[in-house]
């Protein structure tokens, strides 16, 4: 990409929010757009680096034998209706946007339960079809009253949904153990220490219910964290009647064993049994012939939130002084940004096209009347994790390659560059 085509804004880095900081740097470039409280516009920067998590995501649930869907985001009242679950989410809970004329009562899907469970029933008539999961990634559409972090909640955003179907409880406990299975290798490529936590299944139906959770300052949930076994319960378990089967079901021990810390949920499963399938009398035929209910589970991760926990993990500070940020090399939209003077323009265009042809995601800092400095501090306001400055001191073969977030700086021919950047 040439930066001359982003027309970023020129900010000051002193005016940044404290607590928000990289997501609020995206704002003030223009990277981000923000309608109003919860409703936002996204840019080429975010974007891409929301297609590398969903590219990941869907490797890994690819590999498990899930399959790609997609339903629909405007959907009926009367569907709802059947799983009695429209007053709950139009007025009880009072989070689905309701969009009502002529041509009906429709609701903005908050979540597809409902959806999945039809289309499945459609496809799925024999116990000869299942275990089987669907997923989607999509929009979602939730009433927040109060909005908060910019991306970690917001009224609309980015989510894969899936919805598996079994045929007794037995295969949906199995069914849910592979998820979680999956989950972990989707958070470990994406590069972010994940938890697995009890929690409560609320609105979704069905009492087992699992987070995903991540540790940061930021986080409005409560977590009780046992490191040495990597798992925790939300806080809001301690308050179950029957709190211990759940606590020890997660394998935790001892209660006492673990630490409090405030944490960002970024994903969820739910095992929700025939909630949805017996409501709404939809059946699969099983061995003797007989209808049966499907047993279902529900698995939730929230892209958006997640693009978020990474940017303000990458921010960057010198002397308490807010710098930038520079994103995890192996997600980052762009991998390097070059910077060059007047005198280098032909070696820096000619170098920019051979990274291109090599597949490798570059930044050419082609503005016009800037200063090696003001084109070197937007580097850490892109978050280019890596950056190469073609200056002076450039003798036409050797490349200084600079890491943004150690500074260590390799010297390397082209063939040398080019294989260090496809390696990384």
């Amino acid at each position: 990409m040439k930066l001359s085509k982003l027309n970023i804004k020129k900010i000051n880095l002193n005016d940044v929010d404290e607590n928000y900081s990289v997501q609020d740097i995206l704002l003030k470039l223009g990277e981000l757009y923000q309608f109003e409280s919860g409703l936002y516009g996204y840019g080429n920067l975010w974007m891409k680096l929301e297609r590398k998590i969903e590219n990941i995501i869907i490797s890994e649930l690819d590999k498990a034998d899930c399959i790609h869907v997609d339903f629909p985001k405007l959907q009926p009242k009367k569907i709802w209706d059947q799983s009695n679950r429209w007053d709950t989410y139009t007025k009880d809970a009072d989070i689905m946007y309701i969009v009502d004329n002529n041509l009906g009562t429709y609701g903005l899907a908050p979540t597809a339960e409902e959806c999945a469970t039809i289309f499945g029933s459609n496809r799925l008539p024999s116990y000869k079809n299942l275990p089987t999961i669907y997923y989607q990634i999509g929009d979602k559409f939730r009433k927040e009253i109060r909005t908060r972090g910019y991306l970690f909640r917001p009224r609309t955003f980015i989510m894969m949904d899936a919805y598996s179907f079994d045929k007794n409880e037995e295969d949906m406990h199995k069914t849910f153990s592979k998820m979680h299975d999956v989950y972990l290798n989707i958070f470990k490529r994406i590069g972010i220490n994940i938890i697995p936590v009890v929690s409560d299944g609320g609105n979704m139906g069905g009492r087992v219910s699992e987070e995903f959770q991540a540790i940061t300052e930021l986080g409005e949930d409560i977590i009780l964290y046992d490191k040495k076994h990597n798992v925790g319960l939300n806080k809001n378990v301690l308050e179950f009647d029957d709190k211990e089967t759940f606590i020890k079901a997660f394998g935790v021990e001892n209660i006492n064993d673990l630490e409090e810390y405030n944490s960002v949920e970024l994903g969820n499963n739910f095992e929700l049994g025939t909630k949805y399938s017996s409501s709404m009398k939809l059946y699969y035929t099983d061995e003797s012939g007989e209808n049966k209910p499907y047993y279902m589970g529900c698995y939730g991760i929230g892209l958006g939130r997640i693009i978020a926990c990474i940017l303000e993990n990458s921010l960057i500070k010198e002397k308490d002084k807010i710098k930038g940020f520079s994103l995890p090399y192996n997600i980052a939209p762009y991998k390097i940004q070059i910077i060059y003077n007047e005198k280098n323009i032909t070696e820096a265009q000619k170098l920019y096209e051979t990274l291109l042809d090599s597949n490798i995601e570059a930044i050419l800092d082609d503005r016009d009347n800037l200063t090696i400095g003001n084109r070197i501090n937007d580097v850490y306001v892109l978050g280019t994790p890596k950056m190469i400055i073609l200056g002076n001191k450039f003798d036409g073969e050797t490349y200084e390659l600079e890491d943004t977030k150690t500074h260590e700086v390799e010297q390397l021919s082209l063939e040398e560059l080019i294989d260090t950047l496809k390696s990384h």
